[in-house]
């Protein structure tokens, strides 16, 4: 049995949280800080005993016969009967942490315990426990993230307010086998990003619109060029008007995509004087995908590189390359394009796989040592989509890598898939003009781990979009969009309508970017701001750019693994 202390506190947070009080200032008095303060004033109680239930069949054993799985692999007797179930894969999901920087543990707890993830967390924790409260997982997970080691599923079960606790364990391992730690440690600081980020409020205004379309007829052609040497056939479609002059512009398309994923965009910019270049990267385009669901592929775990093959890290740096010099020549040729394509001055824009891609081409070394350890020691059945397609990179037999263009002169990444592929110091080497837009409900490339850590890493002129409730397709083209890649099993993807605020802020900062290579660089200088940014919220979508961090959100980034 509880004791009476504990269960007095129990009760009233539980009465606090069914009047919808539970996450203001006091809870019938008392704050969950203090709750929490006082169960670890009392003396310890600790779950040991489970009650293991599959099926018709169930079975108590010692908690200490779980935590001697988790770190010897071997089955007591009480064990042995769950044997079919009780994998290797499944000890290396006991073993995963979650840790959490002391000195951040409340503020992750409580934007975890409050955010929509961390609800629905908790309540798939509950059909795995069928008898436990909602109180009851939410002390437990908050007293086993302040616990040294972090959270673990045994470190929950240790804190876990009762002395006894009934697990249905089919359901409690589909549940962990799906568990993303990386997006929970993003959604966790969202709040903190939306009220770091944000600026004195003051109305925007401007003598023009840089997200409205230009007025010149847009031409579009498409081509072919065939790299016989890496034997690839690479469709272009190329966008110009007829005063089409400046900077060219490259569209990197992401994993199972093609070169009409961000077609809105390569229609703006062309209607804005710039000729823009969407290429198809063959191997990781839309026509290499299994027809199985690409969601439940990349948030469940599979085998390393069955959609990607390694070598695809260098073909697709490769392919622009090998397209800017198919351009040069074709821009030689008498023509329509005669003139118009300067492939001395590219600017680089890319979505998640063409976020990477579009980084390696502006100076990013790979560090693939550092990327092997990392997916050796860590258990991909816990981690992103992202973090799991990077480690597809791992079979290259380069410990680093360089892929730079130097005809590249900016590089804007889109939702980019980073984690682990340029390691610690490999984007510093990056010295052009480059911005980074990241989304903090992105289950596939979680902010923290693929984004703000490697924003961070930057050393030259940087800028970072954040857009708070977008996720990883939001700025997809809503016309070109593979069904597929918006079936995935963590979250709805904001498309279509919803997300039109986001794709505004697209267009607008994409040119304001580029045209800074151009005479009319100050024109556009006053979208590269926050004001501008914010202008274009919603109460759904809070809209930031910054050039830096600022530094109470260092210690987050900084242990973002």
């Amino acid at each position: 049995m509880l004791p009476l202390k504990r269960l007095a506190i129990i009760k009233r947070f539980d009465k606090g949280f069914q009047s919808s009080l539970l996450w203001s200032a006091t809870v019938t008095s008392l704050s969950f800080a203090s709750i929490l303060s006082s169960l670890m004033a009392t003396p310890a109680l600790a779950a040991e005993k489970l009650v293991l239930r599959l099926g018709p069949f169930q079975q108590s054993v010692n908690v200490a016969d779980l935590d001697s799985f988790a770190k010897t692999g071997q089955l007591s007797t009480s064990l042995r009967p769950y044997g079919a179930l009780l994998t290797p894969q499944v000890q290396q999901l006991l073993t995963k942490r979650l840790q959490v920087d002391p000195s951040i543990a409340n503020k992750f707890i409580d934007d975890l315990l409050r955010a929509p993830e961390g609800n629905q967390l908790i309540k798939q924790i509950r059909v795995a426990i069928p008898d436990s409260t909602v109180t009851q997982v939410r002390i437990a997970l908050a007293l086993a993230l302040r616990q040294a080691n972090g959270l673990s599923a045994v470190s929950f079960l240790r804190a876990y307010p009762d002395d006894q606790i009934t697990v249905d364990l089919s359901s409690a391992i589909a549940i962990a086998l799906e568990i993303n730690v990386p997006f929970i440690q993003s959604q966790s600081v969202t709040s903190l990003l939306e009220s770091s980020l944000t600026v004195p409020s003051t109305s925007f205004s401007a003598s023009f619109n840089p997200a409205s379309p230009g007025k010149e007829r847009i031409n579009k052609r498409t081509i072919t060029i065939q790299d016989t040497k890496r034997n690839r056939t690479i469709p272009v479609d190329i966008y110009w008007d007829q005063s089409s002059s400046g900077p060219l512009v490259v569209i990197s398309h992401g994993f199972a995509a093609n070169r009409e994923s961000l077609t809105y965009l390569a229609r703006h910019l062309a209607s804005q004087g710039l000729t823009v270049a969407a290429l198809d990267h063959p191997d990781s385009n839309f026509t290499t995908l299994p027809g199985a669901s690409i969601g439940s592929k990349l948030t469940t775990g599979g085998v390393t590189g069955l959609l990607l093959p390694a070598s695809e890290f260098i073909n697709r740096p490769k392919d622009i390359s090998f397209l800017l010099d198919q351009l040069a020549e074709l821009n030689q040729q008498p023509g329509t394009l005669q003139g118009k394509l300067n492939t001395q001055q590219v600017s680089v824009i890319g979505h998640s796989l063409g976020g990477y891609t579009a980084l390696a081409v502006a100076g990013g070394e790979l560090h693939l040592d550092e990327l092997r350890s990392f997916c050796q020691e860590r258990s991909l059945f816990s981690k992103s989509g992202g973090d799991w397609l990077q480690c597809a990179a791992a079979d290259l037999p380069q410990s680093r890598l360089q892929l730079q263009d130097k005809r590249v002169a900016q590089a804007i990444a889109l939702n980019p898939v980073i984690g682990q592929l340029f390691g610690k110091t490999g984007l510093a080497k990056v010295n052009i003009p480059t911005l980074i837009w990241t989304s903090t409900g992105d289950a596939l490339t979680p902010t923290l781990s693929h984004q703000l850590r490697p924003f961070s890493q930057l050393r030259g002129s940087k800028y970072l979009v954040t857009a708070i409730g977008g996720t990883h397709l939001s700025l997809s083209d809503p016309d070109n969009l593979n069904p597929q890649l918006a079936q995935t099993t963590l979250v709805r993807e904001i498309t279509g309508k919803e997300a039109e605020p986001m794709r505004q802020l697209l267009k607008g900062v994409s040119l304001a970017f580029i045209k800074q290579l151009t005479p009319e660089a100050n024109n556009y200088q006053q979208f590269l701001t926050s004001g501008y940014a914010q202008s274009l919220s919603t109460p759904g979508l809070s809209l930031r750019l910054n050039t830096t961090l600022p530094s109470n959100l260092n210690a987050f980034v900084e242990f973002a693994q």
